[in-house]
């Protein structure tokens, strides 16, 4: 799918690794990055983002876990006995960084509109794609087919490749789009039967 220019467009970050096909860290940008890094609300637990480049679209993912990183946590070097001198110091970048684990849980296509394919995805996503954080019209539209009927293929996918917290993100991202009243009918009451039948199995696993 080739992308079309969009102006102004707030970046959440970069890869940086993967832990798997559809397991990627996400290095958060910061002041030293870009002029204008994201705020808390970009990516939080459970977000959908989209991994893309000016010349192609990778995939779609959510937000499962984050990780602050501390170079010196636990630094066992040498410590200064005195103030340093100021005149001899030299400027120190701060080096702790904010990791983000993103599940892939699909990508986007396009015939007459944009429209979501749920799944794993084939491709393998460089290092160094670009994550953005998605609206909730590109959100409603990703959980559209070609046809324009609503779907949610990636409930099993999600609930076995979302890290510790699978359960909690589904039944998350469930109530998000329940919440966000982008599906009514037969489709918003799927989504509300499916998010309590989870709440009830992570109430009754939680008591055994």
């Amino acid at each position: 799918m080739t992308l079309k220019p969009e102006s102004k467009r707030c970046r959440i970050g970069k890869v940086v690794k993967s832990n798997s096909h559809c397991d990627y860290v996400v290095q958060l940008d910061d002041s030293f990055d870009v002029d204008h890094p994201p705020t808390d609300e970009d990516y939080g637990f459970g977000q959908f983002v989209k991994l893309e480049s000016d010349q192609r679209h990778w995939a779609v993912g959510v937000i499962y876990n984050s990780q602050l990183f501390n170079p010196m946590f636990l630094n066992s070097g040498p410590r200064l006995s005195s103030e340093p001198d100021p005149v001899f110091s030299p400027d120190l970048i701060n080096d702790t960084r904010t990791l983000l684990g993103v599940v892939l849980v699909g990508t986007f296509a396009e015939r007459d509109r944009p429209y979501g394919i749920h799944g794993i995805p084939r491709v393998v996503v460089p290092v160094n794609t670009v994550v953005y954080p998605m609206n909730s019209r590109a959100v409603y539209q990703f959980h559209q087919t070609a046809e324009g009927k609503s779907q949610f293929c990636y409930y099993g996918h999600l609930l076995r490749s979302g890290g510790v917290f699978a359960a909690q993100l589904t039944q998350q991202v469930l109530g998000e789009l329940i919440e966000s009243r982008l599906f009514s009918g037969s489709d918003r009451r799927a989504l509300e039967v499916l998010c309590k039948e989870l709440s009830w199995k992570t109430t009754m696993s939680a008591m055994r």
